[in-house]
């Protein structure tokens, strides 16, 4: 089950997503629903229309479970999602 501790090994494609800090100030403060991720961006679903969100230099908040935000730095994402899932599993990074 995701959880604030395995958040980055599991799919991140599906979850409600907050940009709440950004180096670009229009990305601040963007939500909507992830339905992509390369390795540098995550692509999100807005009211507005689809964005794409660079990782490095952003910080977000996913909603787990309908309720719980968890706060996720994204330099830390900066990875292929099959390689961020693995390493953390390898190292058992929350």
């Amino acid at each position: 089950m995701i959880s604030s501790q395995n958040v980055l090994r599991h799919e991140l494609i599906g979850l409600d997503i907050l940009v709440s800090g950004a180096a670009n100030p229009k990305q601040r403060g963007l939500s909507g629903r992830i339905i992509d991720e390369t390795k540098n961006l995550l692509v999100i679903e807005t009211p507005n229309g689809v964005r794409c969100i660079p990782k490095m230099h952003s910080t977000f908040q996913v909603r787990l479970g309908g309720r719980e935000l968890v706060e996720i730095n994204g330099s830390v994402m900066v990875l292929a999602p099959e390689k961020r899932i693995n390493l953390h599993e390898k190292k058992r990074i929350p």
